[in-house]
């Protein structure tokens, strides 16, 4: 029999279906975002099913994770790629009932692979990274605004004290996180956490971020993968003979995880001879040192997902000849 991939559209109370019938109708329902929810679409759920939602931040994981532990098969979709479907589509129209009849179509069309749920350690690694970067974004705009009130000529002794005592806190609360994230990795995640580490370049925020956005390098099946997911791909815009736009990174993914392999990549270029000898061929080239620190950290990407997939330690030696 045919799988009925069944579209679900998450909210953070509820979450509507859409089953789709012979006809080319569909069947919509609307059940709250709960364990009671959660059973009765298990009875309406008709044989073969196969359901298709979106990560729509926290709120679809109560019922992703449902869906596993009754081994109903599950996919969890980008929501950029259901978005350029639907334009594909030309549809107008946004309501709920319409994204979850959407993401029955995009099911049925694209036939996307199997989402693995996370283990319980690995999400609070997660929630723990995600809180960490809102902190550390909280203290870089509270040390902006710092510097512009102390360019105002206007001494405010109330305001200073204020703005100090909430960086202090976010300072003590980001070592804190950090020093909780440390202590899981090399807990849980030994060798692997070793492994990254023992690349030059790559320092324990990094290797952290990275084990944790990679769910400890098994969300990803190549290391090609990984790049794109960390922003760092390359986007080319030309057409014909008129069009010869500049080329660039996609910038698409993750922008905490760029901004720490970058940073890393000025560590790499100094200290990693593979790292090194693609960045001096590059600025030799007539590259911009900027373009050529972006491919260092594209280098580093790879160097992480090779260790991480062989399961040793970086070999300096071995990563010469494969500079590119």
């Amino acid at each position: 029999m045919n799988t009925i991939y069944v579209g679900i559209d998450i909210a953070k109370t509820s979450f509507t279906l859409a089953i789709p019938q012979p006809n080319g109708r569909f069947l919509d329902y609307t059940l709250a975002n709960t364990q009671a929810g959660f059973g009765q679409l298990g009875k309406l759920l008709p044989a073969h099913s196969h359901c298709v939602m979106e990560a729509s931040g926290p709120y679809y994981l109560p019922l992703a994770l449902w869906l596993t532990q009754q081994d109903l098969p599950l996919s969890v979709v980008n929501p950029l790629v259901v978005r350029r479907f639907s334009q594909m589509l030309l549809r107008r129209t946004k309501t709920d009932k319409a994204d979850a009849r959407l993401l029955s179509q995009f099911g049925a069309n694209q036939r996307p692979q199997l989402w693995q749920a996370p283990t319980q350690l690995m999400s609070q690694l997660t929630q723990l990274q995600t809180l960490l970067e809102q902190y550390v974004k909280q203290r870089t705009a509270l040390r902006n605004q710092q510097e512009s009130f102390s360019h105002s000529g206007v001494a405010n002794p109330i305001l200073e004290q204020s703005l100090q005592k909430s960086l202090d806190h976010l300072d003590e609360q980001i070592q804190t996180l950090e020093k909780q994230l440390d202590q899981l990795a090399t807990t849980e995640y030994p060798r692997l956490y070793a492994h990254l580490r023992s690349i030059p370049g790559v320092g324990a925020k990094t290797a952290l971020c990275l084990l944790v956005l990679s769910r400890g390098f098994r969300r990803f099946a190549s290391a090609k993968q990984l790049v794109s997911f960390a922003g760092l791909a390359p986007r080319v815009f030309e057409s014909g003979s008129s069009v010869k736009g500049k080329g660039h990174i996609c910038k698409l993914g993750n922008s905490r995880i760029r901004q720490l392999l970058y940073m890393a990549s000025m560590q790499a270029k100094k200290t990693n001879a593979a790292c090194a000898a693609l960045y001096d061929r590059l600025v030799g080239a007539g590259k911009p040192k900027l373009v050529a620190l972006i491919a260092v950290a594209h280098k580093l990407v790879r160097q992480c997902f090779a260790v991480a997939r062989s399961g040793v330690n970086f070999d300096q030696k071995l990563a010469l000849p494969l500079v590119s």
